[in-house]
């Protein structure tokens, strides 16, 4: 056993025995163990037991310490009643979707019914759990923060590993293939090259954020350089998607409320391409290609990797079954993965689009509590991150950043369904809840909320959580 492992199989037990005096640190220290959980010599099971390794027993230790101390710290459930609704709509047609390909298994009849079930179900639902945990617990401005911190940590150490793996001169060197480097990335720290653009996409401007927050213009240079670092391992990715997501969000962030960093917007345009030749290269894959007459064309298939031929037979089968889909997998249940290879001779085991996935999958009626549910938490996290208050500022940016970045990302690839590499986003979400509901209820008692919330700003972003100590209300 590595020296690695050996210090993961420690963590892991520190917060297991810590979880039982504190869970909610716990919790925040089973969301920064995302960070290894996949990386390439990390044990998928512990005795061969399928689902047994070191994440799920953390997970389930928290939870069990968490049941163990509902009547000791008196939490009361008070999620927004249309926000339950919506989320236990969501899970529930994740769960629908499966047992109609559980029951008609057309097309993968060799996919074993148990992998179905717990790839496609279970471990769905649970990359929600964290987050709902999250949300449950989280009271003072101080879990608030270390919560906020964890999160972005998790982001920035999977950032550090992509800079260990991927050469730098794919990004910053022009006619370099870095498609290797990409499938390497994928390997090594299990995380997809598309899936980590997307989310270092958000985290990069949610770090931003956080500046507000701290007092001594010093340590703003520590949040400025890991931010950089951030898009830097992003343009090592290769993700086209999540640098289009990149530029969607920062925009619609300085659109919303940093204006003044509007007018920085054509420096950026211009320096990037310099800065990142081989990214920027990769980006405009297929733009001005010349044709055997001389002429310049763009090349659909090399723009959008052949996104741009599976689409039109996506759509053509979504007007099948509009309202109800054809339930999980669809792309694959429908033959729609076999016409691919047979007519386009590329394979696609997904639309490569997260809204067509699932209007494919659950249709119309299906698709409706999902984008109700993200158009909400859209809402909620814009309203705190114009909101005038520190801290709500920057944990609405936060999770303003990331439900951003996931939507744009969405057009070319990601998905709909909770994964690995979205948990993050979903307890920047949650958490951004929670902030909404005590803002909300700290206004509605009549109490003043900037002294309630704000505080004063801290002299170290390491040490941000100890400022805030005191209970909201």
């Amino acid at each position: 056993m590595s020296i690695r492992i050996t210090a993961v199989f420690i963590y892991v037990a520190i917060l297991l025995a810590y979880a039982w005096k504190d869970w909610f640190i716990s919790l925040c220290g089973l969301i920064l163990l995302m960070a290894v959980m996949e990386y390439e010599d990390m044990p998928t099971s512990i005795f061969g037991i399928q689902g047994l390794n070191m994440w799920n027993v953390l997970f389930l230790g928290v939870f069990l310490a968490c049941v163990a101390s509902r009547h000791r710290e008196n939490l009361t459930w008070d999620m927004p009643r249309h926000v339950s609704v919506l989320l236990l709509m969501y899970l529930a047609v994740i769960v629908i979707g499966v047992l109609r390909a559980a029951f008609d298994r057309s097309y993968i009849e060799w996919y074993p019914l148990r992998k179905l079930i717990s790839e496609h179900m279970i471990n769905s639902v649970k990359w929600v759990l964290p987050a709902i945990l999250l949300f449950h617990g989280c009271r003072t401005r101080k879990q608030v923060l270390i919560a906020l911190v964890c999160i972005l940590a998790m982001y920035f150490f999977i950032a550090i590993l992509v800079m260990r793996r991927v050469p730098f001169e794919g990004a910053l060197s022009s006619g370099g293939s870095i498609e290797y480097a990409r499938r390497k990335l994928s390997r090594s720290i299990g995380y997809n090259a598309c899936d980590v653009s997307g989310f270092l996409a958000g985290t990069s401007w949610g770090i931003l954020a956080l500046l507000p927050l701290v007092r001594q213009k010093k340590y703003w240079v520590m949040i400025l350089a890991a931010a950089g670092m951030i898009v830097f391992a992003q343009a090592l990715t290769g993700g086209r998607a999540g640098y289009l997501a990149w530029g969607a969000t920062g925009l619609t962030l300085c659109l919303l409320k940093w204006r003044k960093l509007l007018i920085l917007v054509p420096v950026v345009v211009i320096l990037l391409p310099i800065i990142f030749p081989g990214a920027t290269e990769r980006m405009f894959m297929g733009f001005g290609q010349t044709d055997v007459s001389g002429q310049t064309t763009v090349d659909e298939f090399a723009v959008t990797s052949g996104r741009s031929l599976i689409w039109p037979l996506v759509i053509d089968k979504i007007s099948e079954s509009p309202m109800v889909g054809f339930g999980r997998l669809g792309m694959m249940r429908t033959g729609l993965y076999i016409q691919g290879l047979e007519e386009l001779g590329d394979s696609f085991p997904h639309p490569h689009n997260m809204y067509l996935e699932t209007l494919l999958d659950n249709g119309i009626l299906g698709s409706i509590p999902i984008f109700v549910f993200w158009g909400i938490m859209l809402l909620y996290s814009a309203r705190l991150f114009r909101s005038n208050n520190r801290l709500c500022s920057a944990v609405g940016g936060v999770a303003l950043a990331s439900i951003l970045a996931q939507l744009v990302a969405g057009i070319g690839a990601q998905h709909v369904y909770p994964r690995e590499s979205t948990m993050g986003m979903w307890a920047a979400m949650l958490l951004s809840l929670r902030v909404y509901v005590e803002k909300n209820r700290a206004q509605i008692g009549s109490i003043d909320a900037e002294s309630a919330w704000n505080g004063q700003p801290c002299d170290q972003p390491t040490v941000v959580a100890s400022a805030y100590a005191s209970d909201w209300s």
